[in-house]
């Protein structure tokens, strides 16, 4: 019986590898891969070895015979790409990069705990014998693995089981609750290393640029995912469903997570690592509806065939697609139909507006061709994008959002920043999955492999151990491994009790003292 890839793929092609056959795609250097949101396994070339599925760092991969109702699709979805898709015949054949002689007692930083960051760790392990500070503005590795992901796709999660292991590794450090920017500067970081890797991440949202953006009630995917996965400290920017309809700017994979956790029911939410803050507005919310605006056709919608079955297969959820000619204005005018949960894809639609009365919006107003209308609700949120935050003292490109780079090399108009490297969204944009960070990540280590080879990277004025003192001085006391693996632990153990895999720790003031806690001895 062959094997098939499921919702929980990460993409990282660990799978490909492994594969004697070669009937795993797209595979690295294929056009889709990167940008595919899971790889498939091609049912007539299978042997049924199980290779694939040893291999998968986050449980993706099982017999067809052995899917459960919730994935029975994917059998379909794996057989339906080789269908439609022309792919190599032959085994992928893995390359392996050279290494040059590199100097005793390197030491390189790296910024960022996110799949990019894991990546790149591990590279640099294998590759280096350099010692590596991980720096991290939370207290809580992991990026948008922890704060991303949604939380009724825990598979997708495993994926820091590895990275976990190479956060432990004697060569690394670990320094949580250090932003760099704000507590130091990319300067004092070159100062200290031999070389920087940032891995940052895109963590800004692309504005709509409409009137009445700034309501109550209109946000951006950015803010309600950080809400509900638990980033510290922030507030719902959501407001209790009257109306009952909420509005959604995008038809990305994200926009279709938002649209399915508005219709699941609070008690499997409750078996998820949701934050808590978040459980009273989807217990109380009555949302019922929800609209999802594409700006151009079906053909053009960025989510993935993967993301839209799980949406449609959701129990007692009508999934409803409409051409801008299909809409009657009247049917979005005022609340839903009772009794009816629906999730409506509106296609060559724009928002152009934003309505509101006493500061809270109240419905949206879109233009389809030529055609304006209001649709009412109580929220929109606009999913249409990410931008990198900017880094004080480190080059930015306010255009694309991201910190320029060639070759993984950070640069200032044609100069190399020597010394500094950029991996992930940070470096090519807010493309790809969690497994598309593999490749950027080789490719961004082999650039400070080499030009440490070469002799182009300057030295560091200080030593990297002392880096902890530098940062006492000025008043930052980082988290340090022993206190993020309290933090885990305390969630962890919150969660057993109430069967879910952590119950989440989601203020500042909350984790640095979980972190600062002294295990008591029995």
């Amino acid at each position: 019986m062959a094997f098939a890839i499921t919702q929980s793929c990460c993409s990282d092609a660990g799978c490909v590898a492994v594969c004697p056959v070669g009937c795993i795609h797209p595979a690295p250097g294929e056009p889709g891969f990167g940008t595919a949101d899971i790889l498939h396994i091609d049912p007539e070339k299978c042997i049924d070895c199980g290779a694939c599925a040893d291999a998968c760092p986050v449980d993706a991969i099982f017999p067809i015979d052995r899917l459960g109702p919730k994935d029975a699709h994917f059998a379909e979805v794996n057989a339906a790409y080789y269908r439609d898709t022309e792919v190599d015949a032959g085994p992928t054949q893995t390359q392996y990069a050279r290494i040059p002689r590199l100097p005793e007692g390197l030491h390189v930083a790296l910024v960022g705990t996110g799949p990019s960051a894991g990546y790149a760790l591990r590279t640099l392990l294998n590759r280096t014998t350099a010692s590596v500070t991980v720096i991290d503005k939370l207290p809580t590795p992991g990026g948008l693995i922890r704060s991303g992901v949604a939380p009724d796709h825990p598979a997708t999660k495993n994926i820091m089981h590895g990275f976990d292991l190479h956060l432990r590794d004697p060569r690394v450090t670990v320094l949580g609750g250090v932003e760099v920017g704000v507590d130091i500067t990319p300067q004092d970081l070159a100062d200290h290393f031999d070389a920087v890797v940032y891995a940052v991440g895109a963590s800004e949202p692309r504005r709509l640029g409409i009137a009445g953006e700034d309501l109550h009630g209109s946000t951006s995917a950015t803010e309600t995912v950080a809400w509900y996965n638990g980033i510290p400290d922030v507030e719902n920017p959501l407001r209790p469903g009257v109306v009952g309809r909420t509005v959604l700017v995008g038809t990305g994979n994200v926009a279709l997570d938002i649209a399915r956790l508005f219709h699941t029911s609070s008690d499997a939410l409750r078996r998820t690592d949701i934050a808590d803050r978040s459980l009273p507005f989807f217990d109380d919310n009555a949302t019922s509806e929800i609209v999802l605006l594409g700006r151009r056709g079906p053909e053009t919608a960025a989510y993935t065939k993967a993301e839209f079955a799980a949406l449609a297969a959701m129990p007692d959820v009508e999934v409803v697609t409409l051409d801008a000619d299909e809409v009657d204005p009247s049917e979005f005018s005022g609340p839903p139909q009772a009794g009816r949960r629906r999730v409506v894809f509106v296609f060559g639609t724009r928002p152009v507006e934003v309505i509101g009365d006493a500061g809270s919006m109240t419905a949206v107003r879109v233009r389809s061709g030529e055609r304006e209308y209001d649709i009412a609700a109580d929220n929109l949120i606009s999913s249409i994008g990410y931008r990198t935050r900017p880094i004080a003292g480190l080059p930015f490109d306010p255009d694309a959002g991201l910190i320029p780079s060639h070759d993984g090399r950070v640069v200032d108009g044609d100069d190399v920043v020597r010394g500094s490297y950029v991996v992930g969204w940070a470096k090519r944009g807010p493309s790809g999955g969690i497994g598309a960070n593999r490749a950027c990540a080789e490719d961004t280590v082999t650039a400070v492999v080499d030009d440490i080879a070469d002799g182009l990277v300057p030295s560091p004025n200080r030593d990297a151990d002392e880096l902890e003192a530098f940062l006492r001085k000025r008043g930052v006391t980082p988290i340090r491994r022993r206190g993020i693996r309290t933090i885990d632990r305390v969630e962890r153990e919150r969660g057993a009790g109430a069967g879910r895999p952590r119950v989440k720790l989601t203020s500042t003031e909350e984790l640095t003292k979980t972190a600062r806690r002294r295990r008591r001895r029995g």
